[in-house]
């Protein structure tokens, strides 16, 4: 009986605050309203998704996907000469495309799924067991595609930024080849290690928020295997490989720092105050990087660039990455300080050691990504890394008592770098044996845009003429043409006979030419004009050759 009437009385007291809530609100019925919200309940149950983690997480993945296409193509394609632009774009593009298949055939899998502290199980391969209702242990307040497509934006992004070693002269068919194999054999053990709860850097407690050792390191350092073993480009340390369109690099670079927010905020998982702080602190360290970067150069150089800012930008957003969400404002802010000057000069140990890192994807990847994982053991805070390794306990960093997280960061760059060096070295030595890596010497002159796809851009902006060329064809079906793969002496030979025949027509003052054969039996004539013609370095004006220095910033200049 007690029961019965407190029920009555509950019944009456919701009765009479629903007539007094749509006496308040005209034209709408608020009973039937309430009748329809507990059918809808009733059918379809409470959802255990969050509307607002997953609509940011929507807006992240599209955002990161910027950064790829077009945002890496734009400023990678700025950057190199302009007979090269189109295989440049083309290659971001299709390893959107390549690895997009892969992830939902197995990389998904093999990286995200349990298995052990390397692998991922085969559980999801082909997206198996993956539905609407589905959730990852890793974000669980959005579905499970979402997690799926945001975290294949990561997988797409990382090779694409090794593109930046080899500009100007990898095959297009051993390029997809070498991606393909590299996303599984190198990018996929690392993120499991990383990022699940069984893998063994993860285990080991080593922190990296959205990447710096899984995407900047990895590629900075199998970018770096890439320019040694592709080996240089033609004339390079002859000439200056001026960037063809800083303004499109610009661009590029725009696109990046907003994809960004993407990157680091979407990596909280939800639209909470962790990725509130981890887009603050990217912003902060990209302008920081960019000022230090600017600062840097002004002070060596005389006078800041526009790729220099960029640059910098690049170099803060990089160093910020595996720490985003773990440190605080001044942790960022000293990231973006360091990063600038740090990139900037390691941009020129290619020109001490030799190594043609074409677009400097190791100068900043590379260097970056070992600063921030460093900072990221310095600066992290113990009340913002709560629930990264167990539910309740955060990790403290060294400035709050615990300089052994140091030692534990350095653990994971290293194993970064040699299982990044590693793979990727096996890699290209398997694939020269079997396809060979570069276009020959001529080809590469003529530039892979005609060479590789059949198309060029701005054709009038080459100071070219395509012509047929008869000696072409006759040297071709003799034998006798000057074309040459990758390595060795006869590439070396091929060059300083084409360089110093170049030069000897400069002296006598006729025009430069150059054959560039496209295959047995037809061939294309380069006319390069007196003023496009390649000069040794004491010919030059002293003031064209500073002007040049200063403005490529050592991309793409020996």
């Amino acid at each position: 009986m007690g029961s019965s009437g407190t029920s009555r009385r509950s019944e009456a007291e919701w009765n009479e605050r629903l007539s007094k809530l749509e006496s308040s609100v005209k034209d709408v019925n608020v009973t039937s309203l309430a009748l329809e919200m507990g059918r809808l309940r009733e059918l379809h149950g409470d959802s255990p998704f969050n509307d607002g983690d997953t609509a940011w997480l929507i807006m992240a993945t599209a955002l990161v996907l910027l950064m790829t296409i077009p945002g890496l193509a734009l400023f990678y394609g700025g950057l190199v000469r302009v007979q090269n632009v189109l295989s440049t774009v083309m290659q971001s593009f299709s390893i959107a495309c390549l690895i997009t298949v892969e992830w939902i055939v197995a990389g998904y899998s093999l990286s995200f799924t349990r298995g052990n502290i390397i692998y991922g199980d085969h559980s999801r391969m082909w997206l198996s067991g993956l539905t609407m209702t589905s959730a990852h242990p890793l974000m669980p307040t959005v579905p499970e595609p979402i997690f799926c497509m945001f975290q294949l934006t990561f997988a797409i992004i990382t090779p694409a930024l090794i593109c930046g070693s080899f500009a100007d002269r990898l095959k297009f068919g051993p390029m997809l080849v070498f991606m393909g194999c590299w996303h599984l054999i190198v990018y996929c053990p690392l993120s499991h290690a990383m990022w699940t709860d069984v893998g063994f850097l993860h285990k080991a407690k080593v922190l990296d928020f959205a990447g710096g050792n899984v995407v900047h390191v990895a590629a900075g350092f199998s970018g770096l295997m890439c320019s040694i073993i592709v080996g240089k480009r033609t004339n390079f340390g002859r000439e200056n490989f001026h960037p063809h369109n800083i303004l499109i690099s610009v661009l590029g670079a725009a696109l990046l720092w907003v994809g960004w927010l993407g990157f680091n905020g979407g990596t909280a998982g939800s639209a909470g105050a962790r990725a509130a702080i981890a887009c603050l602190n990217t912003q902060v360290s990209a302008a920081t990087g960019s000022l230090s970067w600017m600062t840097t150069e002004w002070l060596i150089r005389k006078r800041p660039s526009v790729l220099g800012i960029i640059s910098g930008a690049l170099a803060g957003l990089v160093c910020i990455t595996p720490g985003a969400g773990y440190m605080g404002i001044t942790g960022a802010f000293v990231s973006g300080l360091l990063a600038g000057p740090t990139c900037f000069f390691a941009c020129q140990l290619k020109k001490t050691f030799k190594f043609d890192d074409a677009l400097d994807a190791f100068g900043i990847h590379g260097p970056g990504g070992i600063l921030g994982g460093l900072l990221t053991g310095l600066f992290a805070k113990e009340e913002m890394t709560i629930g990264v390794f167990e539910p309740g306990v955060g990790v403290k960093g060294a400035f709050e008592g615990n300089a052994f997280q140091i030692l534990l960061q350095l653990y994971g760059v290293a194993i970064s770098i040699v299982w990044s060096m590693l793979g990727t070295v096996i890699l290209l030595k398997l694939i020269d044996a079997s396809f060979g890596l570069r276009v020959g010497v001529d080809e590469e002159l003529l530039g892979l845009d005609m060479v590789c796809h059949g198309e060029t851009v701005f054709p009038q902006n080459l100071g070219i003429e395509w012509q047929a060329d008869a000696h072409t064809d006759a040297s071709n079906k003799s034998g006798t043409g000057t074309t040459r793969q990758s390595g060795g002496g006869d590439r070396d030979r091929a060059e300083d006979d084409w360089h110093e025949s170049l030069v000897e027509g400069e002296r006598a003052g006729k025009v430069g030419s150059v054959t560039a054969s496209r295959g047995p039996s037809r061939g294309a004539s380069i006319e390069l004009p007196r003023s496009r013609a390649i000069e040794p370095e004491h010919h030059q004006p002293i003031l064209a050759r500073q002007d040049a220095e200063e403005a490529s910033l050592h991309y793409g200049v020996a």
